[in-house]
């Protein structure tokens, strides 16, 4: 495909990397000449250096020949007039933008979007997206990550392997032998910087994080099978009151019965207006870093710490005086510079939340051709984890897993059939409407889109 990327910041740079890696054809836009020097001297990928919403820049990008726009510059309005301008002029197809400002994503105004108004396919608001990815991980307690998928029937969990986990050094063919009730699948661990594909006589290993597909109502079982038995957390502190602490502590309000939640806020203005807008979360007006304002939010009892400032140093620092009031508690900090992973496992501190992977997976998901859904990106988007649909016109049909030439590093984790969730073995056949979710690297995604192919993009 003909993509254009308008703006060349940290999620910009991300999603043309990967995209050029899977083949697509990239041009990126950015007023900034020495963002632009640097994606031409680290991809290879065109960039135009101009306003991306004049139309003189869309032209020299290639409007007249793009299949889809991604509208990511740091300015809302900035990436809606991207938008018009790509459909009223060169009636680009597919439009994606980045839109942050809470005004816009109300329900109240969701007429402003639409090919009569407004033409945006996709609105993509980071907060949001976090926000979501946050409370998965307070969903499942134990794991690093919990991944939904197939309307919530399948997950993905990420499990760190510590010490106390039983499975450790055990060939991954026997672990039915030990669990013979647990609809489970192992794809796969990162071992140190590296994703490891796992085969039947493979182990995991200390220190392993390991991706497992499962039955979503098997979490429980699932995690203790692991060594894991952390309880839901039902007191949980926020320090930020932007807007993933925000958006983060009204969905707990919605979604999670018996949850209390406390946010510390250091701007007066911001602590009344999310005092305001939330019904049953305690705001507290005071800087996360003074220790006399942690002891006010009774840092001792909370079970779960969240440092969702502006500010990564910030972060790591309540983290740090977290442990320090608390040592039995989770602390998850955000960040945004990769290098912080270093200090993770020295400050003892249990996740590092970086958004710009998640807003990056959220976006890959509509590049992608088919009947493809849900994708979930791994180390920079190295390897991606799908849902798609078998159609009637794929060459999977009535092909088992061990006969449908799949490359290797295409891993089958489950399967939706009608209602049943299935962990399929290598003898299983698939059917049409079957929802598969896989393990795929990039290098294969031309394959995975032509097994689920269908004429449009979706």
């Amino acid at each position: 495909m003909n993509i254009i990327i308008c703006g060349a910041g940290r999620v910009g740079f991300s999603i043309s990397k990967q995209l050029s890696a899977q083949g697509h054809s990239i041009t990126v836009i950015d007023q900034s000449s020495e963002f632009i020097e640097k994606i031409n001297n680290t991809q290879d990928v065109k960039g135009v250096v101009g306003r991306a919403t004049f139309p003189s820049v869309l032209e020299k990008a290639g409007a007249e020949d793009a299949d889809m726009i991604i509208a990511v510059t740091q300015n809302d309005e900035t990436n809606m007039v991207i938008c018009q301008v790509a459909y009223s002029i060169f009636k680009i197809s597919k439009k994606i933008a980045r839109i942050r400002g809470q005004e816009f994503l109300g329900k109240k105004w969701g007429k402003l979007f639409g090919e009569s108004n407004l033409p945006i396919d996709v609105i993509i608001s980071p907060e949001l997206e976090v926000a979501k990815s946050l409370q998965r991980k307070l969903d499942a307690p134990g794991a690093l990550d919990s991944v939904p998928f197939v309307n919530g029937k399948i997950k993905v969990l990420e499990i760190n392997i510590g010490k106390n986990c039983p499975l450790v050094n055990t060939e991954l063919g026997k672990l039915t032998e030990q669990f013979p009730d647990l609809r489970a699948n192992v794809l796969g661990v990162i071992r140190g910087e590296k994703f490891v594909i796992l085969k039947k006589k493979d182990k995991m290993l200390i220190n392993d994080k390991a991706f497992v597909v499962i039955n979503a109502s098997q979490i429980k079982a699932t995690l203790s099978a692991f060594g894991h038995e952390e309880k839901m957390a039902k007191k949980i502190l926020i320090v930020g009151g932007g807007n993933i602490g925000f958006y983060l502590a009204k969905n707990l309000e919605t979604d999670s019965e018996g949850v209390r939640v406390k946010i510390i806020e250091k701007n007066k203005d911001r602590a009344e207006f999310i005092a305001n807008e939330l019904n049953n979360t305690i705001v507290i007006n005071g800087d996360g870093l003074d220790e006399d304002v942690l002891k006010e939010a009774n840092i001792e009892e909370a079970e779960t710490i969240l440092s969702l400032t502006n500010d990564d140093e910030n972060n790591i620092m309540v983290c740090v005086l977290a442990e320090k009031n608390n040592p039995n508690k989770r602390t998850i900090a955000l960040v945004n510079k990769q290098n912080y992973s270093l200090l993770q496992t020295s400050l003892k501190i249990d996740d590092l939340v970086d958004p710009r992977l998640t807003t990056v997976s959220t976006i890959l998901k509509h590049v992608h051709k088919g009947t493809i859904e849900t994708v979930y990106t791994l180390l920079d988007g190295e390897y991606e984890f799908i849902e798609a649909e078998v159609l009637e016109t794929s060459e999977l049909i009535s092909k088992s897993i061990k006969d449908s030439n799949l490359p290797k590093e295409i891993r089958i984790g489950a399967v939706v059939r009608n209602k049943d969730v299935i962990i399929p073995k290598s003898d299983f056949k698939f059917e049409k409407k079957d929802l598969v979710v896989f393990l795929s690297k990039r290098e294969h995604l031309e394959k995975v889109e032509s097994l689920f192919r269908i004429s449009s993009l979706v």
